[in-house]
């Protein structure tokens, strides 16, 4: 229909490519369901998967053939999800009888700082917490919760029947690529497969011991004070610790919050807040750039527009995910000359494509 001197044939290919991402964007959010449990399945199964090959270090598993060592894997990850299960439903069952004692402990704190700030007169704490309930939508918030919790039990099952059946049929997928895609398309399909798996897999695997490391930091710190729900809010700073940037700050917020309702102290209060941000400053800036290194080649710009994108594509899990599904998009476009352009630009280094003749090296300084 076009010349390929035509402009109109490159003003027609952008057109169709817009289009073909916002119908994709579009599919995302209204397949939701369907799609998110898919997502996290596949993530799970990269580190299922790497804690299979690390198990090969060890004395005695490192001889067990891999079949086994995928079973000993699986039934371990079948073991840590209900685990987390079991520890979100018994939270849940124990916060409603510690409310009367937090609600105490709120007003006098609330008195005592008035006192402090000379206030002789003070607000009735009461009934502005009534005034609050009255504006806001407490049932229906109540009820938005639960099923929360309800959509969250059932993602999770989903998760773990996908993963399970992944795990199982990941060993004939590379013959199943070079069935489907003979000649030169296998090989490039395999290569673009080989890169996701190498970049995605190491750095989920690292980041999942880095988080599990922080989560046990804080728990010790909260366990030696006494702060109620203490291996709860350990796995909330752990999954937060997912999201880049926004997750640390409110892993220390939300524990350091319910301490203050817990013990109506701001000394007690400020002692859990020290010592959560010095484990996550201890990890973020010590262990894990030490750790997790360069794995993902992304600028913080990049990060922070995939952050924004997926959260509000998939909530929570999408900003948990954002890192990942960014990582693999780009490991797909520099994989074609057509797309490669923007794999870079998405790129904190341009260092690699160069090494790989991917593009021509260019000197900064002749660029302004």
């Amino acid at each position: 229909m076009f010349s390929k001197s035509d402009p109109l044939r490159g003003l027609l290919g952008i057109v169709l490519s817009l289009l073909l991402v916002a119908l994709v964007g579009r599919f995302m959010v209204v397949g939701k369901s369907f799609l998110l449990p898919i997502i996290i399945a596949v993530i799970s199964v990269y580190v299922l998967v790497e804690a299979s090959d690390a198990l090969r270090r060890v004395p005695i598993a490192g001889r067990a053939p891999e079949w086994a060592r995928r079973a000993l894997v699986l039934v371990g990850f079948l073991v840590i999800a209900f685990w987390l299960g079991g520890v979100m439903m018994s939270t849940a069952s124990q916060v409603s009888a510690k409310l009367p004692e937090y609600q105490a402990n709120i007003d006098r704190l609330y008195a005592e700082l008035a006192g402090m700030a000379g206030l002789s007169e003070l607000p009735d704490l009461g009934q502005m917490l009534e005034r609050l309930s009255a504006a806001l939508p407490i049932s229906e918030i109540a009820s938005a919760v639960l099923g929360s919790i309800s959509s969250a039990a059932g993602l999770m099952f989903m998760v773990l029947v996908y993963a399970t059946f992944l795990m199982g049929e990941r060993s004939g997928f590379a013959h199943k690529i070079a069935v489907a895609l003979p000649g030169e398309r296998a090989h490039r399909a395999s290569a673009i497969i080989a890169d996701i798996n190498d970049a995605i897999g190491k750095y989920i695997a690292v980041k999942t011991l880095v988080n599990a490391i922080l989560g046990v930091l804080s728990y010790l710190a909260m366990r030696a004070l006494g702060v109620d729900f203490a291996l709860f809010w350990a796995v909330l700073i752990a999954l937060l610790n997912y999201i880049p940037y926004v997750g640390s700050l409110l892993g220390v917020v939300f524990p350091v919050v319910l301490s203050m309702a817990q013990f109506g102290s701001v000394q007690k209060t400020l002692v859990i807040a020290v010592l959560l941000t010095a484990a996550q400053m201890w990890v973020g800036n010590a262990l894990e750039p030490r750790m997790v290194g360069r794995r993902i080649n992304m600028s913080p710009f990049v990060v922070l527009v995939a952050l924004a994108l997926w959260s509000s594509i998939w909530g929570a899990a999408g900003a948990i995910l954002a890192i990942p599904l960014t990582s693999i998009i780009a490991i797909v476009m520099a994989s074609f000359a057509s797309t490669r352009p923007f794999a870079i630009l998405l790129a904190q280094n341009v260092e690699p494509f160069e090494a790989a003749g991917m593009v021509e090296p260019c000197d900064t300084k002749d660029v302004s």
